[in-house]
């Protein structure tokens, strides 16, 4: 799919999910199709009928910042639908294709490394646009431990959400879960449609997973800055989880995803309970790494 195809589907997506209610406009006469006609739309972005149909076309180019503006209240469009549209645009007025080096295995800078391995009591992680873990500190391998028991390296999060049995017991709101991890990647493909490495694992879910399929169709978007989450683990049962995002402004792309629990609540007292597990493991790996080389 190109570029102007997306933009064309993205504009559609959020034009059939207005009703004329929402915009205080009055509906007249039976529709034949969900959310405001095009008529509708350009009357809001007070531009013609006409050259409202070639933006939904895909035809962006050129467009002023005060259309472009009109055309984003129109569609009540938030900050992140916003940004997104602005990256589909940037990209298809790029007409040369960037050259890319060979792509190679996405690693964290030591310092990096060493500030996660600092966090003792929280969990942690390291994560791109793909949804790819890139690293982690102790608490962090023991919170995905799942996606960590992985052949095909790096751990990715929706291809564990959509593929592997395990991803419905690990999040127990596993519908919002995959809502949020294609929205996140729908949002990456606009930063960056020459991804090579994000084409391929959005075409392998495509093909492997109806639900991802069809949640893709839809063009919503998402970016992870906080929230919260419930995880299930075998080892110490559901936990509830706040979690912070940060950018790693030295690393563009990458993310630093920290979790934490209310002091004295039961999520509390099972992140401790998951740090002694973690510890646990880690030295039965230690142990047997030793008696193997002895």
């Amino acid at each position: 799919m190109s570029i102007r195809d997306d933009i064309q589907e993205f504009l559609t997506s959020r034009r059939a999910r207005l009703t004329p209610e929402q915009v205080g406009l009055q509906s007249y006469g039976r529709r034949r199709v969900p959310g405001l006609r095009r008529e509708e739309v350009a009357m809001l972005a007070q531009v013609s009928v006409e050259y409202y149909s070639r933006l939904e076309r895909g035809n962006l180019t050129g467009v002023s910042e005060s259309i472009f503006e009109s055309l984003v209240q129109a569609l009540r469009l938030n900050d992140v639908e916003e940004r997104h549209l602005r990256d589909l645009v940037r990209a298809s007025e790029n007409t040369v294709r960037p050259r890319r080096p060979r792509a190679s295995e996405q690693r964290v800078r030591p310092t990096v490394q060493r500030m996660l391995d600092a966090m003792t009591d929280l969990p942690a992680i390291v994560q791109n646009g793909r949804l790819d873990i890139i690293a982690a500190n102790r608490m962090g391998r023991a919170l995905y431990a799942a996606q960590f028991d992985t052949t095909v390296l790096p751990p990715n999060q929706a291809r564990f959400i959509f593929l592997d049995p395990r991803g419905r017991d690990f999040a127990p709101d596993w519908d919002r879960a995959a809502n949020e991890c294609v929205a996140t990647l729908r949002a990456a493909v606009g930063r960056d449609p020459h991804d090579r490495r994000l084409s391929d694992l959005v075409g392998e879910l495509s093909t492997r997973s109806d639900e991802f399929r069809l949640r893709w169709a839809a063009h919503n978007v998402h970016q992870h800055k906080s929230g919260s989450k419930r995880i299930h683990l075998p080892a110490v049962g559901e936990l509830n989880l706040d979690f912070e995002v940060l950018e790693l402004t030295a690393d563009p792309g990458l993310m630093l995803i920290t979790f934490s629990a209310e002091p004295g609540s039961p999520s509390h007292d099972a992140l401790q309970l998951l740090s002694s597990w973690a510890a646990t493991q880690q030295n039965t790996g230690s142990a047997a790494a030793a008696a193997h080389n002895s």
